[in-house]
Protein backbone atom coordinates (compact mmCIF):
# COMPACT_ATOMS: atom_id res chain seq x y z
CA UNK A 1 0.00 0.00 0.00
CA UNK A 2 1.03 4.09 -0.13
CA UNK A 3 2.04 5.67 3.20
CA UNK A 4 2.55 8.84 3.54
CA UNK A 5 4.26 9.64 6.94
CA UNK A 6 5.01 13.36 8.09
CA UNK A 7 8.25 14.09 10.07
CA UNK A 8 9.40 10.65 8.48
CA UNK A 9 13.17 12.24 8.46
CA UNK A 10 12.79 12.46 12.26
CA UNK A 11 14.05 9.96 15.01
CA UNK A 12 11.03 7.43 15.19
CA UNK A 13 9.12 8.12 11.90
CA UNK A 14 12.41 7.51 10.03
CA UNK A 15 12.88 4.46 11.71
CA UNK A 16 9.31 3.49 10.46
CA UNK A 17 10.08 4.76 7.27
CA UNK A 18 12.73 1.89 6.86
CA UNK A 19 10.66 -1.04 8.39
CA UNK A 20 7.52 0.23 6.25
CA UNK A 21 9.90 -0.30 3.23
CA UNK A 22 11.21 -3.61 4.92
CA UNK A 23 7.67 -4.86 4.34
CA UNK A 24 7.04 -3.54 0.81
CA UNK A 25 4.73 -0.66 0.97
CA UNK A 26 5.61 2.61 -1.03
CA UNK A 27 6.28 5.30 1.19
CA UNK A 28 6.26 8.94 0.59
CA UNK A 29 7.63 11.10 3.29
CA UNK A 30 6.57 15.04 4.01
CA UNK A 31 9.32 16.91 6.10
CA UNK A 32 10.22 20.39 6.73
CA UNK A 33 14.00 19.34 8.24
CA UNK A 34 13.88 21.52 10.90
CA UNK A 35 14.42 18.94 13.66
CA UNK A 36 14.73 15.91 10.86
CA UNK A 37 17.49 14.85 9.14
CA UNK A 38 18.11 13.97 5.22
CA UNK A 39 20.27 11.36 6.12
CA UNK A 40 17.26 9.54 7.84
CA UNK A 41 15.52 9.47 5.10
CA UNK A 42 15.72 6.17 2.79
CA UNK A 43 16.95 6.09 -0.43
CA UNK A 44 13.60 4.31 -1.89
CA UNK A 45 11.32 7.08 -0.50
CA UNK A 46 9.81 9.53 -2.32
CA UNK A 47 10.31 12.89 -0.24
CA UNK A 48 8.80 16.29 -0.59
CA UNK A 49 10.74 19.00 2.01
CA UNK A 50 7.17 20.85 3.19
CA UNK A 51 5.77 21.83 6.39
CA UNK A 52 2.51 20.33 7.32
CA UNK A 53 0.82 23.88 7.40
CA UNK A 54 1.78 24.62 3.89
CA UNK A 55 -1.58 25.01 1.58
CA UNK A 56 0.62 22.73 -0.77
CA UNK A 57 0.40 20.16 0.85
CA UNK A 58 -2.77 19.33 -0.97
CA UNK A 59 -0.63 18.45 -4.26
CA UNK A 60 1.17 15.87 -2.78
CA UNK A 61 -2.08 14.49 -1.42
CA UNK A 62 -3.73 14.90 -4.96
CA UNK A 63 -0.50 13.23 -6.53
CA UNK A 64 0.38 10.67 -4.19
CA UNK A 65 -3.47 9.71 -3.18
CA UNK A 66 -1.68 7.63 -0.08
CA UNK A 67 -4.03 4.95 1.12
CA UNK A 68 -2.66 5.94 4.43
CA UNK A 69 -0.93 8.39 6.07
CA UNK A 70 1.03 7.94 9.16
CA UNK A 71 1.38 11.23 11.54
CA UNK A 72 4.68 11.91 13.12
CA UNK A 73 5.29 15.30 12.51
CA UNK A 74 5.14 18.00 15.41
CA UNK A 75 6.26 20.48 17.85
CA UNK A 76 7.78 17.93 20.33
CA UNK A 77 9.55 20.86 23.33
CA UNK A 78 7.28 20.67 26.25
CA UNK A 79 9.21 23.56 27.49
CA UNK A 80 8.76 25.20 24.43
CA UNK A 81 4.84 24.59 24.11
CA UNK A 82 5.01 26.38 27.41
CA UNK A 83 6.69 29.53 26.14
CA UNK A 84 4.53 29.89 23.33
CA UNK A 85 1.54 27.99 23.00
CA UNK A 86 0.57 29.41 19.50
CA UNK A 87 3.66 28.44 17.86
CA UNK A 88 2.61 25.14 19.48
CA UNK A 89 -0.45 25.06 18.48
CA UNK A 90 -0.03 26.48 14.80
CA UNK A 91 1.86 23.04 14.71
CA UNK A 92 0.02 20.69 16.27
CA UNK A 93 -3.16 21.25 15.85
CA UNK A 94 -3.83 23.51 12.55
CA UNK A 95 -0.78 21.54 11.05
CA UNK A 96 -2.89 18.20 11.99
CA UNK A 97 -6.18 19.45 10.62
CA UNK A 98 -4.41 20.45 6.97
CA UNK A 99 -3.08 16.87 6.69
CA UNK A 100 -6.93 15.20 8.35
CA UNK A 101 -8.60 17.67 5.82
CA UNK A 102 -6.50 16.11 2.65
CA UNK A 103 -6.93 12.64 4.16
CA UNK A 104 -10.54 13.21 3.50
CA UNK A 105 -10.73 15.28 0.68
CA UNK A 106 -8.75 12.41 -1.12
CA UNK A 107 -9.85 9.16 0.12
CA UNK A 108 -7.22 8.13 2.79
CA UNK A 109 -8.45 5.44 4.40
CA UNK A 110 -6.58 5.26 7.61
CA UNK A 111 -4.51 7.73 9.78
CA UNK A 112 -2.29 6.54 12.36
CA UNK A 113 -1.53 9.04 15.37
CA UNK A 114 1.32 9.36 17.23
CA UNK A 115 0.07 11.12 20.53
CA UNK A 116 1.72 10.86 23.64
CA UNK A 117 0.68 8.87 27.04
CA UNK A 118 2.64 11.13 29.93
CA UNK A 119 1.56 14.61 28.32
CA UNK A 120 -2.12 13.95 28.23
CA UNK A 121 -2.06 11.97 31.60
CA UNK A 122 -0.10 14.48 33.28
CA UNK A 123 0.37 13.84 36.96
CA UNK A 124 -1.13 10.23 37.74
CA UNK A 125 -3.55 9.28 39.55
CA UNK A 126 -2.74 5.72 39.76
CA UNK A 127 0.30 3.70 38.06
CA UNK A 128 0.81 2.05 35.82
CA UNK A 129 -1.97 4.56 33.70
CA UNK A 130 -4.27 2.96 31.45
CA UNK A 131 -6.14 4.62 28.51
CA UNK A 132 -8.86 4.97 30.60
CA UNK A 133 -6.84 7.41 32.97
CA UNK A 134 -8.10 11.03 33.26
CA UNK A 135 -6.56 13.15 30.72
CA UNK A 136 -5.12 16.46 32.58
CA UNK A 137 -2.57 17.59 30.37
CA UNK A 138 -0.43 20.16 32.41
CA UNK A 139 1.28 21.25 28.71
CA UNK A 140 0.13 23.18 25.78
CA UNK A 141 2.06 20.62 24.16
CA UNK A 142 0.08 17.63 25.93
CA UNK A 143 -3.39 20.06 25.00
CA UNK A 144 -2.53 19.72 21.33
CA UNK A 145 -1.94 15.89 21.12
CA UNK A 146 -5.71 15.17 23.15
CA UNK A 147 -7.00 18.24 20.35
CA UNK A 148 -6.12 16.28 17.75
CA UNK A 149 -7.44 12.94 19.12
CA UNK A 150 -10.55 14.82 19.44
CA UNK A 151 -10.38 16.11 16.07
CA UNK A 152 -10.21 11.85 14.67
CA UNK A 153 -13.32 11.48 16.26
CA UNK A 154 -14.86 13.97 14.26
CA UNK A 155 -13.01 12.81 11.42
CA UNK A 156 -14.03 9.36 11.47
CA UNK A 157 -17.78 9.60 12.25
CA UNK A 158 -17.86 12.79 9.50
CA UNK A 159 -16.05 11.34 7.12
CA UNK A 160 -15.30 7.74 7.51
CA UNK A 161 -11.91 8.09 7.88
CA UNK A 162 -10.53 5.19 10.14
CA UNK A 163 -7.77 5.93 13.23
CA UNK A 164 -5.52 4.39 15.49
CA UNK A 165 -3.78 6.47 17.64
CA UNK A 166 -0.55 5.43 19.65
CA UNK A 167 -0.24 7.39 22.78
CA UNK A 168 4.05 6.52 23.20
CA UNK A 169 5.87 7.04 26.58
CA UNK A 170 9.51 7.92 26.43
CA UNK A 171 10.70 6.20 23.48
CA UNK A 172 15.02 6.22 22.74
CA UNK A 173 16.97 4.54 20.35
CA UNK A 174 19.49 4.97 17.68
CA UNK A 175 18.88 8.23 15.05
CA UNK A 176 17.27 10.01 18.43
CA UNK A 177 18.11 13.68 18.65
CA UNK A 178 20.67 14.37 21.22
CA UNK A 179 20.00 18.54 20.61
CA UNK A 180 16.38 18.72 21.97
CA UNK A 181 14.96 19.03 25.74
CA UNK A 182 12.45 15.32 25.28
CA UNK A 183 15.56 12.93 24.60
CA UNK A 184 17.57 12.51 27.61
CA UNK A 185 18.97 9.10 26.63
CA UNK A 186 20.50 10.42 23.60
CA UNK A 187 21.77 13.75 25.52
CA UNK A 188 23.25 11.48 28.20
CA UNK A 189 24.64 8.98 25.55
CA UNK A 190 25.90 11.69 23.66
CA UNK A 191 27.77 13.95 25.93
CA UNK A 192 29.05 11.02 28.23
CA UNK A 193 30.81 9.79 24.61
CA UNK A 194 32.53 13.13 24.35
CA UNK A 195 33.94 13.23 28.13
CA UNK A 196 31.33 16.08 28.37
CA UNK A 197 29.27 16.34 32.02
CA UNK A 198 25.71 15.78 31.70
CA UNK A 199 23.55 17.54 34.40
CA UNK A 200 20.50 15.83 35.82
CA UNK A 201 17.63 18.27 36.57
CA UNK A 202 16.37 18.27 39.90
CA UNK A 203 16.77 15.23 42.37
CA UNK A 204 16.52 12.81 39.14
CA UNK A 205 14.41 10.82 40.80
CA UNK A 206 11.18 11.75 38.70
CA UNK A 207 10.52 8.37 36.84
CA UNK A 208 9.93 7.52 33.25
CA UNK A 209 8.44 4.74 31.14
CA UNK A 210 11.41 4.27 28.57
CA UNK A 211 10.29 2.18 25.36
CA UNK A 212 12.84 1.03 22.95
CA UNK A 213 12.29 2.80 19.35
CA UNK A 214 11.99 -0.69 17.42
CA UNK A 215 9.14 -1.55 20.03
CA UNK A 216 7.67 1.45 18.86
CA UNK A 217 8.23 0.49 14.96
CA UNK A 218 6.10 -3.26 15.71
CA UNK A 219 3.38 -0.78 17.54
CA UNK A 220 3.45 1.10 14.24
CA UNK A 221 3.73 -1.70 12.06
CA UNK A 222 0.52 -3.34 13.51
CA UNK A 223 -1.54 -0.57 13.33
CA UNK A 224 -1.61 -0.76 9.32
CA UNK A 225 -4.37 -3.31 9.66
CA UNK A 226 -5.66 -3.29 13.23
CA UNK A 227 -6.64 -1.26 15.82
CA UNK A 228 -9.09 0.65 13.99
CA UNK A 229 -10.28 3.48 16.08
CA UNK A 230 -8.78 2.47 19.09
CA UNK A 231 -6.24 4.18 21.44
CA UNK A 232 -3.30 2.29 22.62
CA UNK A 233 -0.72 2.99 25.32
CA UNK A 234 3.23 1.86 24.10
CA UNK A 235 5.37 1.34 27.06
CA UNK A 236 6.79 -0.97 29.11
CA UNK A 237 4.68 -0.60 32.32
CA UNK A 238 8.45 -0.08 34.12
CA UNK A 239 9.33 3.19 36.09
CA UNK A 240 12.98 4.18 35.79
CA UNK A 241 14.58 7.57 37.72
CA UNK A 242 16.85 9.46 35.64
CA UNK A 243 19.05 8.90 38.42
CA UNK A 244 19.10 5.15 37.79
CA UNK A 245 19.25 5.76 33.70
CA UNK A 246 22.11 7.80 34.05
CA UNK A 247 24.18 5.61 35.87
CA UNK A 248 23.02 2.71 33.31
CA UNK A 249 24.51 4.71 30.34
CA UNK A 250 27.74 6.04 32.42
CA UNK A 251 28.72 2.45 32.84
CA UNK A 252 28.91 1.89 29.30
CA UNK A 253 31.34 4.73 28.48
CA UNK A 254 34.66 5.11 28.66
CA UNK A 255 34.95 8.18 30.56
CA UNK A 256 34.32 8.15 34.27
CA UNK A 257 31.21 10.78 34.47
CA UNK A 258 30.29 12.20 37.85
CA UNK A 259 27.35 12.40 39.12
CA UNK A 260 25.85 16.24 39.18
CA UNK A 261 22.43 17.59 39.52
CA UNK A 262 21.26 21.16 38.70
CA UNK A 263 17.95 23.27 38.96
CA UNK A 264 14.39 21.48 38.64
CA UNK A 265 12.69 21.45 35.34
CA UNK A 266 9.85 24.15 36.30
CA UNK A 267 6.30 21.94 36.07
CA UNK A 268 7.76 18.81 35.13
CA UNK A 269 6.00 15.18 35.98
CA UNK A 270 7.47 13.37 38.78
CA UNK A 271 5.96 10.24 37.84
CA UNK A 272 4.78 8.71 34.49
CA UNK A 273 4.17 5.17 33.47
CA UNK A 274 1.89 3.41 30.83
CA UNK A 275 -0.24 0.12 30.99
CA UNK A 276 0.14 -1.18 27.69
CA UNK A 277 -2.19 -4.77 28.30
CA UNK A 278 -4.68 -3.24 25.75
CA UNK A 279 -2.63 -3.67 22.70
CA UNK A 280 -0.94 -6.62 24.13
CA UNK A 281 -4.60 -8.35 23.99
CA UNK A 282 -5.62 -6.69 20.59
CA UNK A 283 -2.76 -6.38 18.87
CA UNK A 284 -0.38 -9.04 20.42
CA UNK A 285 2.50 -6.43 20.98
CA UNK A 286 4.90 -6.57 23.44
CA UNK A 287 8.25 -4.70 24.08
CA UNK A 288 10.94 -6.81 22.84
CA UNK A 289 13.80 -4.55 24.06
CA UNK A 290 14.64 -3.91 27.66
CA UNK A 291 16.17 -1.16 28.84
CA UNK A 292 19.91 -2.65 29.09
CA UNK A 293 19.97 -3.75 25.79
CA UNK A 294 18.03 -0.66 24.39
CA UNK A 295 20.93 1.54 25.99
CA UNK A 296 23.64 -0.67 24.99
CA UNK A 297 22.69 -0.07 21.32
CA UNK A 298 21.49 3.30 21.49
CA UNK A 299 25.32 4.27 22.70
CA UNK A 300 26.50 2.15 20.14
CA UNK A 301 25.02 4.06 17.57
CA UNK A 302 26.42 7.22 19.18
CA UNK A 303 29.92 5.61 19.62
CA UNK A 304 29.69 4.86 15.87
CA UNK A 305 28.27 8.50 14.69
CA UNK A 306 31.71 10.10 16.36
Amino acid sequence: MKILITGGAGFIASNVADRYIELGHEVVIVDNLVTGQRENIPEKATFYEMDICDPELAAVFEKEKPEVVNHHAAQLDVRKSVADPIYDANINVLGSLNILQNCAKFGTRKFIFASTGGAIYGEQDYFPADEHHPNQPLSPYGITKLATEKYLYFFNDSYGLTYTILRYANVYGPRQNPHGEAGVVAIFARRMLKGEQPMINGSGEQTRDYVFVGDVVKANELALTGGDNTIFNIGTGIETDVNELFRQVASMVPHQIEEKHGPGAAGEQMRSVLDATRIRETLGWKPEVNLAEGLKRTVAFFKERG
